[in-house]
């Protein structure tokens, strides 16, 4: 996506989109008091590969967000509106993640009361397991990405359709309304909310379970916002409030994220991490000040250092919402925030077992047993399991600490996407 900036478009300063926004918001609360029901407003991106047909893709999106509003409107007690945002060009036409399409769909909510965006690209869209899927969902912070790449051949159908068919039509909605029922939060199950696949005789939307139409009307209600928050002590209190309001949100992204094994996806952080360790392990000095160490001092320095190891990632890497001076953030967007925070603090966790599962297996494999029997600054000779836990936390909390400062995130896409998104349509 191109690069934003804290002007937006056209040439309006900072303090006019923020203007731009109230007003916007203004006028959404009033409508939504006037009709007695509440208006939920979905933003459609085009991001379009270069020399790709905009124009097509552009009526295509907006024609697919349209149905998807219609078959909402009638199983929810919401005013559904789409809206179109200007199209994003894109540097070239290789795969992307969804995660990369964030930061564009972030700058469109905080200019514009969009409760979703929806982006939709003419390039293929890879999932945690790196196959190209027709789209995803980020429940939390309320984006969907689909591509038209599968939608238009799909798998074991040639030749390649137009954006024009009205199979493609059809199951695009259907894709599209799946994607949101996520967002929503329902599961699979029957219905529109079966597992999608492209279906060539498909001529309409499939139908929501009843179940799932009253979780949706439920979950409508709580959609709109019209919270904001401007400067650092307040967003900071704000962020508190919204993390106390929704903390089942939070929990349950937490759970599917699985952050503790997000490490093993990031390789030069963890190379960071475990390479100096494996030098401190068989120094005097670390296990002169591991032994010594209480296991309460033990515990809170590695409580510490994961802590401070996760908000260096998190300001460093530039990981928080939205990224844009603009001083307004929405109760999601907070949520967004917060929930990035604590996958980071899980994943530095993760690393600190996996180094400290590795120093372990070295205490009690490899490093020569009657050598502390000699230990010249041992006053009792005697080395117990709890010893070498210690030591091996102490040396693994090292090695947490340079992971973060020296190693980093080497793609903090790839961590918004195992965060964030679903692994599947």
């Amino acid at each position: 996506m191109s690069p934003q900036h804290p002007e937006g478009e056209g040439g309006l300063r900072a303090d006019a989109v923020v203007n731009q926004k109230d007003n916007d918001a203004n006028r959404k609360k009033e409508a939504t008091d006037a009709e007695g029901s509440p208006q939920i407003d979905i933003g459609v991106l085009v991001a379009h590969s270069p020399g790709g047909d905009v124009a097509a893709l552009r009526s295509f999106a907006e024609q697919m967000g349209q149905d998807a509003a219609d078959e909402l409107m009638t199983v929810t007690d919401a005013a559904w509106q789409v809206h179109r945002a200007e199209p994003d060009p894109l540097a070239d036409r290789t795969s992307r993640r969804p995660s990369e399409f964030l930061d564009e769909a972030a700058h469109h909510m905080v200019k514009r009361p969009y409760d979703l965006v929806v982006v939709v690209t003419d390039v293929a869209l890879t999932s945690r397991g790196e196959k190209a899927v027709e789209g995803l969902a980020s429940p939390l912070s309320r984006v969907v990405v689909i591509s038209t790449r599968r939608l238009l051949r799909p798998p074991g159908q040639r030749p390649a359709q137009s954006l024009s068919a009205e199979s493609v039509r059809w199951n695009a909605a259907t894709l599209l309304v799946h994607l949101l029922g996520h967002v929503f939060g329902a599961r699979h199950g029957d219905g529109v909310m079966k597992p999608f696949s492209f279906d060539p005789s498909r001529q309409s939307i499939p139908p929501f379970h009843a179940d799932i139409e009253k979780h949706l009307r439920r979950r409508t209600t709580s959609i709109p916002e019209e919270e904001a928050s401007r400067g650092a002590i307040r967003s900071l209190a704000f962020h508190g409030l919204s993390l106390l309001r929704n903390p089942m949100t939070v929990l349950s992204t937490l759970l599917h994220s699985r952050a503790p094994l997000i490490p093993l996806s990031l390789p030069r952080l963890s190379t960071a991490a475990v390479t100096p360790t494996l030098i401190l392990v068989f120094s005097a000095e670390a296990w002169d000040v591991g032994l010594n160490l209480s296991n309460a001092i033990a515990a809170l320095f590695a409580t510490a250092s994961i802590v401070v190891a996760s908000m260096h990632l998190l300001f460093v890497q530039q990981l928080s919402f939205p990224r844009e001076r603009s001083q307004v953030i929405t109760e999601h967007m907070a949520l967004v925030n917060v929930t990035v925070f604590f996958i980071l603090v899980l994943a530095m966790f993760g690393l600190f077992i996996l180094v400290g599962s590795i120093m372990l297996l070295i205490e009690l494999v490899v490093f020569p047993p009657n050598l502390m029997t000699n230990w010249p600054s041992l006053e009792d000779p005697s080395v117990g399991i709890v010893d070498l836990v210690r030591v091996g936390g102490f040396i693994s909390t090292l090695g947490v600490l340079s992971g973060a400062l020296a190693g980093g995130i080497e793609n903090r896409m790839a961590l918004r996407h195992l965060a964030l998104f679903l692994d599947r349509p």
